[in-house]
């Protein structure tokens, strides 16, 4: 079982997460990350859409080094990861791994257990402008249903052996979930070992775009090789939706020292 803390930071201030939104489409109104239903029309498909279009915390954003404010301490946060069998799928959306019970982050004392994890290419979030190679996406909720996503950049590097046996049972299309016998998975072997992040009020990502989703944007990437890439963009990619403003919400970033 993994812990960590994460560091202490600063504040920034700007001028179904996934597991609900990426699980598998919201109702019978079909979108996509492209055409006539891609994210530019997502709060026109449906009434249930429309904070995708009138929100004022949307998600992803912009991660800008520029915007730099007030140095705050950070209140305690800590992960509990442990492992859990392989349970794998293709939503039609991204391949999203489903977690067993008992992992968890734990916010200011309260727990949000780990759902499932997914991935995006390119990534969603960006730095200063520019987009990693991918992004993974750690789905946490609370008893009361509330949301905290842990979001990961992939960069392209060496073939990360923790998503080996993920990568070999990839589905390349829209399936069901499969439990893979005798494999498991460790989320905790998908953090950086610097646990600084950056941490903003945002939402789903995807339809209905729900908001108050708490994010924590991790500052170190992880690496995977350009082949583990090429697997992901051939069966999922692009599915990645553009930033959003940040609007008056404060973004609270690492400490530098």
């Amino acid at each position: 079982m993994l812990r960590c803390r994460f560091g202490r930071s600063k504040a920034i201030f700007g001028g179904d997460e996934d597991g609900h939104g990426d699980a598998g489409g919201h109702g019978e109104v079909h979108w996509s990350y492209h055409g006539a239903d891609g994210p530019e029309h997502w709060g026109d498909l449906s009434p249930d859409f429309a904070a995708c279009k009138s929100g004022r915390m949307q998600s992803p954003i912009d991660i800008s080094a520029a915007a730099t404010g007030l140095l705050v301490g950070a209140p305690g946060h800590e992960i509990h990861y442990g492992e859990s069998p392989l349970k794998i799928l293709h939503n039609g959306h991204t391949v999203q791994l489903h977690y067993a019970p008992g992992s968890s982050m734990s916010i200011e004392g309260h727990a949000y257990d780990l759902l499932q994890f997914h991935f995006h290419a390119p990534s969603e979030h960006t730095v200063d402008g520019k987009p990693f190679a991918m992004e993974v996406h750690f789905v946490h909720a609370d008893s009361h249903g509330a949301l905290a996503v842990i979001g990961v950049m992939i960069a392209e590097g060496a073939e990360n052996a923790a998503l080996a046996e993920a990568w070999a049972h990839m589905p390349a299309h829209q399936t069901d979930e499969e439990t893979v016998a005798n494999v498991s998975v460790n989320a905790a072997a998908l953090l950086p070992p610097d646990g600084r992040y950056h941490h903003y009020k945002g939402s789903l990502k995807t339809p209905p775009c729900s908001e108050n989703v708490r994010w924590f944007v991790l500052s170190e990437p992880i690496a995977i090789s350009a082949d583990q890439i090429a697997k992901f963009e051939a069966a999922a990619a692009p599915n990645a939706r553009p930033v959003q403003p940040l609007n008056s919400r404060l973004l609270i970033g690492p400490n530098q020292s």
